[in-house]
Parts: C-alpha cells; structure tokens; sequence
C-alpha cells in the first residue's frame, strides 16, 4: 500500500525537469480545456530528480523542434542547438534510434567519432517510444498534436500497433489510412530524400511519419553511407537518415557487452560519414529514445487492478490502463496502491493538464488515450499478454526517466 499525502489526488506526482525559466510564456491548449504549459530551460542532466518523471522540453530543447531549423533555415537555428549548423551549405540528419545521451555517456572512452562532434543533452517527448517520437521528428509537433500517441494505440475499441500498423483484423492499412490518421507533412513538406532500410518503404508506419518523402532504400550499413554521400554529392540540401541497430540490440541483449560493442561500430560509421563529408556540409545527429534494461522484471497487474480494466493499450513501461465505464477513479486508487512503489501512476487527466504530451492536447489524439497510465519508474515492464514479440526484451523503454527521455544532439561539419 503507498499512502497518498492530504489532499493529493491518487497516484498524482509532480513532474520532475529543470528549474522554470523565469520569462515564462504560455501557451493556451485545446480541444480538453485551457491547458498552460511553463517554458522551460535547457535541460541539465545534473538536477534532476531521479524520484519524479522528467517532462519534455516542447517549447525548446527537443527532439520535435531539431529538424524545422535544418530543412528551412540552418542560419536561423535557436541558441540552444550548437553553432556549427549556422554555417552549413547542406545538412545531413542522421536519426540513430536508442541511443540515450546517459548510455553514450557511460561509454565516451571508447567512442572516437560521436566524442568529436560537438554535444549536448536534449529531451525527446512522451512516451519515448520509437513510433511516437520519430513521428515528433519529422513533423516537428508534440503528440498531442500529431496523435501517434504510442506505440499501441486504442482506436475505435480495437488497438493498433502502428509500427505493425496491425489490429486484431490484421493489416490495418486499409480500414486505418495512415495519412487519414496522421495528416501532417513530414519536414515541412519539403519531401527531402530519407534514407532508410529497403523494407520499411511501403509499411504504414513510414507512410505516417515519413509521407511525402523520397524513399531512399538501403540493406547494410555500408550502404546507408554510401547513399547519404550520394544524395549529398548530389547537392541535396536535407537529407534524413535512419539507422535502428542500437535499439535492436538494446531490445535483444540488454546495455551489456553486445551493446557496447554496437555502440562502438556506430560510433566508427559515423567518424567515417564526418570524414567523407565535403566542407560545409553538417552531420546533424539525435535519437528518439534512450534505454533501460529491465531483463526479467515483468510485472503482471494486480489481479485487483485487472477486474477493473476492459482494456490495455500503449507500452510496457507506459501503460495505459482502460477502465470498464464507470470505473476511472476506482482503477485509479487501486492502480496506485497496487503499483504505486514501482510507477508513477496517473490519470489522463493529470496527463493532459501537466502537458506531459505537448501544450496542445487534440480532441482526436485524446480520445486514443487510456483512463489511467502505469509510467514505470523502476527497471520493470508491466506485462500485457497482448503485447508480443519475436523475442523476449531484455532494454526497454517508454518512460520518463532521465535514462529514457534524454538524447543527445549531435553536430559536426565536414
């Protein structure tokens, strides 16, 4: 049992980030009431309050805000991006996926490329998840604008998992129209070339996040190289890359000797991208996610917490709970004192009122949410046995810890 203090709502904790800038500025939400979201500082690893979930910085320092200034305007780039893009001729943009700036950290002594770009800490939004956060990347909004709101979403009582872009019926693509669901142009509507692997072309994922650009398929690393030089060779001003090796072996080995090792062979793929780089051109990198490794610690809910759901949808350590009708307050207490000492638990409300997904709440990504989320603060997953794999995961993500919601940014100038 996790006692609640006077006059607290159940489950209900404040968010943790760094101090608030004193010239505040607000931002009026929609669709769910007026919601005011503080400005916030650059993120400090170093006061953060492990005991709190970290908030991303949406009006400043994150990963939704990266790529804008790059596509349109490197000159123009905010103060908190590193001065070298300034100057660029072209910009390469480089998304390596599960690279947390704590885990790059940890292993800077074996790292020659990364350690000689010039570095810096940024937030990437909520929940850290790949299908989410790569979508805040290319269209430059939070999720509540956006409304890929995680990885396994609720929609119209049947739950889609968008990187499958699946339901229970199977291929969704048709029923579920991923430019009917997510409208929004990728990279300003540019339609820059985006290097990618071959099999991602036609998934509805891409078709989500990346709608409008010109795919550029790639099968080994060797060849993403050479087609980012080639694209560059041809006097592309933008080009996107994608690379998902770090997170793979993340999932499937955990932050041990395995990932050390691929972190190593990314480190040196890109000290030879800097070095091939003609003057002028900047090497623009960031990720979507970092990583915790959770190993066995599934947790399955409390049977108490199960006979008050009628659903489960998002990801194992950002779960949203769906409480049968009439029943989200009392999932809320029970949740809370089932749970409580390993996960923030909190309602959508509390959600949406601290911004946890942007200023901007939206009737329609709202709507996918669930009545309470279980947001892991320890290294557990709390398990959803429809929630399956290829393979058991021993890193994980999903959360707002430090570990998982900060990501480097990355920048070098060939």
């Amino acid at each position: 049992m996790v006692s609640q203090p006077s006059g607290t709502e159940v489950g209900r904790t404040g968010p943790s980030s760094v101090p608030a800038d004193p010239r505040v500025d607000f931002r009026s939400g929609v669709g769910l009431g007026s919601v005011v979201v503080p400005r916030r500082t650059p993120v400090d690893p170093a006061v953060l309050d492990p005991s709190q979930p970290v908030l991303p910085e949406y009006e400043g320092a994150c990963t939704a805000n990266v790529a804008r200034p790059l596509v349109e305007d490197p000159a123009g780039a905010p103060e908190w991006m590193p001065e070298a893009v300034r100057a660029a001729d072209q910009v390469v943009f480089l998304v390596l996926d599960g690279l947390g700036w704590l885990q790059m950290q940890d292993r800077r002594s074996s790292l020659r490329g990364l350690s000689r770009m010039d570095a810096r800490p940024i937030t990437t939004v909520a929940p850290t998840t790949t299908a989410t956060a790569l979508t805040s990347i290319s269209t430059g909004l939070p999720p509540g604008e956006h409304g890929v709101v995680g990885y396994r979403m609720m929609i119209d009582g049947d739950v889609l998992n968008v990187l499958r872009w699946s339901n229970s019926k199977g291929d969704a693509r048709e029923t579920i129209p991923p430019e009917v669901l997510q409208p929004a142009p990728a990279f300003e509507g540019h339609r820059p070339p985006s290097v990618t692997r071959a099999e991602f072309r036609d998934s509805g994922f891409t078709r989500v996040h990346l709608a409008g650009c010109r795919h550029v398929p790639y099968r080994m690393p060797s060849t993403l190289v050479a087609e980012i030089l080639r694209q560059v060779a041809a006097g592309e001003p933008f080009v996107h890359a994608y690379y998902d090796g770090i997170d793979k072996v993340a999932h499937e080995y955990g932050l041990g000797a395995p990932y050390d090792a691929e972190l190593v062979f990314v480190d040196r793929m890109v000290e030879f991208l800097i070095e091939s780089l003609p003057p002028g051109v900047a090497l623009v990198i960031t990720s979507d996610h970092g990583q915790v490794e959770v190993a066995e610690r599934v947790v399955p809910l409390a049977p108490e917490v199960e006979s008050l759901l009628a659903g489960q949808s998002g990801e194992a350590r950002f779960r949203w709970l769906h409480a049968v009708p009439g029943g989200a307050a009392e999932l809320l207490r029970v949740a809370a004192d089932c749970h409580g000492e390993l996960a923030w638990v909190v309602s959508r409300d509390q959600v949406v009122e601290e911004g946890w997904f942007g200023p901007k709440m939206l009737p329609l990504p709202a709507g996918r949410l669930g009545d309470v989320a279980l947001v892991a603060r320890e290294p557990v997953a709390f398990e959803d046995p429809a929630d399956t794999g290829p393979f058991h995961l021993i890193g994980r993500h999903g959360s707002l810890t430090a570990e998982e919601v900060l990501v480097p940014l990355l920048v070098a100038v060939g």
